[in-house]
């Protein structure tokens, strides 16, 4: 089934994103978890690519194995970073023989080992470019990253947005934001892109805090600020993991409830692969759903 069906259906899609365990861990890991994921019903899973399609063989494996032995819809992230077009053309051939029928397309990240990574040297530099492409290949339902507080490359929102709504334009069925810890900003970003003309539904991204250096990492990279009430919770327990995750189990759902609340088109989890936490989080938001 198309995600964007499922929009079209109903408000909010509550969906779960995985990423594959690292080469050397067996996917057995995983594939136990996706049992529990299983149990709370999400609309569907996504499952991460990985830097530089470094894990690219796992996204397909695990996205296909949702579909087809947990009757979960499945969406593949995938990436155009140092992929010729033959190779994006073979992800994508495979892809449509697994019977997957979703896509996140992304620029993505260079491989971790190679910090002067020459974006030049691959098929296409930018995701609204593989986007285009896959429309021509298939006929998959192509979703796409926003970010609310702008990409970390642009010099403010506004050319952000220009140029969120020319990647839309080429394409784009529906959107999932980056993570971010203040509703607010996402309120405006909304009101903003559909003022440009952006009229796809928006899943919000949801991260919980579970580790203060992890987030805090993440959010530098992402460009994603960070509210002051929640860097004071960061560093009150900051020394206590469980008390962290119960705080970040919280904040996570306070976060869902008000989003909710609002009328947002979808809720997107990013779950750590961390089915226990996310179960908590959806009991927090279940008479909500």
């Amino acid at each position: 089934m198309k995600i964007i069906d499922m929009f079209n259906k109903k408000r909010p899609v509550i969906s779960f994103e995985i990423f594959p365990p690292r080469p050397d861990v067996p996917l057995d890991r995983i594939y136990d978890q996706l049992e529990s994921f299983e149990a709370l019903s999400p609309d569907y899973i996504s499952v991460t690519y990985g830097a530089g399609g470094s894990r690219k063989g796992r996204t397909l494996e695990i996205a296909s194995r949702i579909k087809k032995l947990h009757n979960i819809e499945s969406m593949a992230h995938f990436t155009c970073v140092g992929h010729t077009k033959e190779e994006i053309d073979n992800m994508l051939k495979a892809m449509h023989e697994s019977g997957l029928e979703n896509i996140l397309a992304l620029r993505g990240d260079p491989p971790a080992d190679q910090p002067d990574f020459d974006f030049g040297r691959s098929a296409y530099k930018y995701a609204y470019e593989l986007i285009q492409h896959i429309r021509r290949v298939n006929d998959f339902c192509v979703a796409a990253a926003a970010y609310v507080e702008g990409h970390v490359d642009s010099r403010r929102l506004s050319e952000d947005l220009a140029h969120l709504k020319e990647k839309v334009d080429t394409g784009v069925d529906f959107l999932i934001t980056q993570l971010f810890f203040d509703n607010r900003l996402f309120f405006d970003f909304i009101e903003k892109a559909r003022a440009k003309g952006i009229e796809c539904p928006v899943a919000a991204g949801i991260m919980p805090i579970f580790k203060a250096d992890q987030i805090k990492s993440i959010a530098l990279k992402s460009g994603c600020s960070i509210p002051a009430r929640v860097v004071l919770m960061m560093d009150k327990y900051q020394n206590d993991p469980e008390d962290m995750r119960k705080a970040g189990i919280e904040y996570a759902s306070y976060q869902i409830r008000e989003l909710i609340g609002e009328g947002v088109d979808g809720i997107h989890l990013y779950t750590m692969n961390r089915p226990k936490s996310t179960r908590e989080i959806m009991d927090n938001i279940s008479d909500l759903l």
